[in-house]
């Protein structure tokens, strides 16, 4: 059986509770929601949808009381974060962002740039982390109407200090958007702490869900500035031509995702009965484990971002000297083990950490991850890098 290490793209498997809830809203539920009567099954539907909401303003802090009308949900945080930047950069506007951002970030402030946005790079050292001098530095040259940063590196696994960035940001009454996509799930956030405008997630990694689900923790006065991305019928205010104000109407039109929302609840659920905390000692420790193993390869093996487990999470950026790393990741393949070559939706934080344009190997060990897979991992790769010649 092939063994997983690909956790930074997806999460696998999930927790059993995650598909037995999906296929029990398709076979036993399944109506839409807002869009019936009062019967048992449209409410049932409904309480669905808010009792996830309600989760997710309690597990990432919400706003106004864990208010749960400030939770959007969308597809996934590529989604999430094109509301975000779509709905409030205007032309003539300024951003900030990293060299360390996915495309999920460059390409819509790219996009925007075309269209009149002014934008401006925050430039991380090698190893992928930013600095606070930097950013207070960048502040006090120009003025900024919004920020965007993502928590960790999707290549690296960079681990951001996101609470002196904050703080500068609220400092300075910058706002802040947060690209939580590597560590929701993982590190314990707190979006209304941290001051944050808007806190984008996905459901289909750390916290264990579907793929298609994702959303949006509001600050409830940024929303109110931010335009809908997208709109049309919510189930709500029919009588009206325009998309209603209120929330979370205002962010959600069309029919959303639901058994995905149904998996994305009982994966929270386990979420609080396992612990955060719990998980991520689990992970620290097994990462740990890799990092030492890894040591014990030869020396042509070149790890990109921070060297040991401080300021980083589970994903691990490698490279040998003189082999290919999509022929690395094919011979690993073979060998059964799922990894992820190239540039992984983030030429930027390649360029940033010197593994432009060849790439890197991405390996990304999860919860479920054990030592026995990390020990026939090793083995395979030293036996790649050794062998004579590849395929």
């Amino acid at each position: 059986m092939a063994v997983y290490l690909n956790n930074a793209a997806t999460t696998w498997p999930k927790p059993e509770c995650v598909p037995e809830a999906m296929s029990m809203f398709i076979t036993q539920g399944g109506a839409n929601s807002s869009r019936g009567t009062s019967s048992k099954r449209d409410m049932s539907t409904m309480n669905l949808i808010l009792d996830c909401r309600m989760k997710l303003a309690e597990f990432f802090g919400g706003y106004d009381n864990l208010n749960p009308l400030f939770v959007t949900f969308t597809m996934n945080i590529t989604e999430a974060i094109n509301v975000v930047l779509h709905g409030f950069l205007k032309p003539g506007m300024r951003v900030l962002t990293s060299s360390m951002e996915h495309n999920a970030v460059m390409r819509p402030l790219r996009a925007l740039e075309s269209k009149g946005v002014n934008l401006d790079i925050l430039y991380a050292d090698p190893l992928g982390l930013l600095h606070p001098e930097d950013l207070i530095s960048k502040l006090s040259e120009s003025r900024y109407d919004l920020a965007i940063f993502s928590h960790a590196s999707n290549v690296s696994g960079t681990l951001q200090p996101i609470n002196e960035l904050a703080e500068i940001c609220r400092d300075h009454k910058l706002p802040l958007v947060l690209d939580t996509a590597q560590t929701a799930g993982l590190i314990k956030l707190n979006a209304s702490e941290l001051g944050l405008a808007a806190l984008c997630f996905t459901g289909h990694k750390g916290l264990m869900g579907p793929q298609g689900t994702g959303g949006i923790i509001w600050e409830p006065e940024f929303a109110s500035q931010v335009e809908p991305f997208i709109t049309g019928g919510t189930g709500s205010y029919s009588h009206l031509e325009v998309q209603p104000e209120d929330m979370p109407d205002k962010f959600e039109s069309g029919t959303p995702n639901l058994p995905g929302i149904a998996g994305l609840n009982a994966a929270l659920d386990w979420l609080t009965e396992t612990g955060i905390n719990n998980i991520a000692n689990k992970e620290y420790e097994s990462d740990s484990y890799f990092l030492e193993k890894l040591k014990t390869l030869d020396e042509r093996i070149i790890l990109s971002g921070m060297q040991d487990m401080n300021k980083r999470v589970s994903v691990f950026a490698l490279n040998v000297e003189g082999l290919d790393n999509g022929i690395l990741a094919d011979e690993l393949s073979i060998a059964g083990f799922e990894t992820r070559p190239g540039l992984h939706c983030a030429p930027i934080a390649h360029k940033t950490l010197n593994t432009f344009p060849q790439g890197a190997l991405r390996v990304s060990p999860g919860y479920f991850t054990t030592h026995e897979e990390i020990d026939s991992f090793i083995e395979a790769l030293r036996e790649i890098i050794n062998q004579p010649c590849t395929r």
